[in-house]
């Protein structure tokens, strides 16, 4: 058992970025509707957003932030001038109520903010450490995959809201897995992560590093236990779960079920495919000595 990040089809996000795209979506649903802005700020968006994007290339990150500050008061204005606009129109209103929420989150929240917004088209996305030298934040959604411990079948994918502890997501992955496998484990191995876990099955729940109440069954089946690392680095190499292209929530949980059942049967095959081998070279032989 173990958790990956799925991570999501968006552009790294920074404000500047941010800000530009809600003010364009702000301004483009307004003509669309036929909605008279005082100023749409878009020229002087785009020239703000790429001058702070040289100024934080530069390093100059004071004159950075004055051109943030400024984008964010184009987006600010356009958002409040749309406001007044809509106001009284409840067709309008439910129109624009979803962007609307957006840009209020996106000019509400700040640096240091838990659930904040990092792209406009996928709401739902988390920032998530792993602690990777290489990724150190990536942004999607985070995915419990039990597998099994001798041949390496993945039991279920589940796709988690927000960002849980990594133990508290134990018992619902079991559940997972149960019901779709019809069986309830007799012994779970986990990693440090899952120290204070949820867990309240029938099942035992062994984690690495732990040195009492192991035969060597279990010491055996659990130096296994970092199987799932490769495992997990297939599905993201030869199958999609290391870019999901599909919308919101229930597209993170159909790609993370998509993928585990892709990798299953990747493995049948090639357990065909070696039986089938096999059969061959054992009917060559068997003609050879007859021959």
């Amino acid at each position: 058992m173990d958790t990956t990040v799925q991570p999501k089809a968006i552009a790294y996000p920074t404000d500047g970025r941010l800000y530009l795209k809600a003010l364009m979506a702000l301004v483009r649903l307004a003509k669309r509707f036929g909605i008279e802005l005082r100023q749409s700020h878009t020229r002087l968006a785009k020239a703000a957003a790429l001058r702070a994007g040289r100024y934080a290339h530069a390093r100059q990150f004071r004159r950075m932030r004055r051109e943030l500050k400024k984008l964010r008061t184009y987006l600010g204005r356009v958002y409040r001038d749309i406001g007044r606009k809509i106001a009284g129109n409840l067709d309008l209103q439910a129109r624009f109520a979803r962007l609307l929420g957006l840009v209020e989150r996106l000019l509400a929240q700040k640096p240091k903010d838990r659930n904040k917004l990092y792209a406009l088209h996928a709401p739902e996305v988390v920032c998530i450490s792993k602690g990777k030298a290489r990724t150190p934040y990536e942004f999607g959604a985070k995915v419990g995959i039990p597998t099994t411990n001798r041949e390496g079948l993945v039991l279920a994918s589940v796709a988690f809201e927000n960002n849980p502890y990594d133990g508290h997501t134990l018992n619902r992955t079991v559940a997972e897995a149960v019901e779709i496998g019809g069986v309830n484990p007799e012994r779970i191995y986990v990693d440090k992560g899952y120290r204070g876990h949820d867990y309240e099955g029938p099942a035992t729940v062994f984690i690495a590093g732990q040195k009492r109440g192991l035969t060597p069954t279990i010491r055996r089946e659990l130096k296994r236990r970092s199987a799932i690392e490769a495992t997990i680095g297939h599905m993201k190499t030869d199958g999609r779960l290391d870019r999901n292209f599909l919308l919101g929530q229930d597209g993170d949980a159909a790609n993370a079920t998509l993928v585990a059942a892709a990798h299953n049967l990747r493995l049948i095959l090639k357990a065909i495919a070696f039986w089938c081998a096999l059969i061959l070279l054992a009917s060559r032989n068997a003609e050879a000595k007859t021959a």
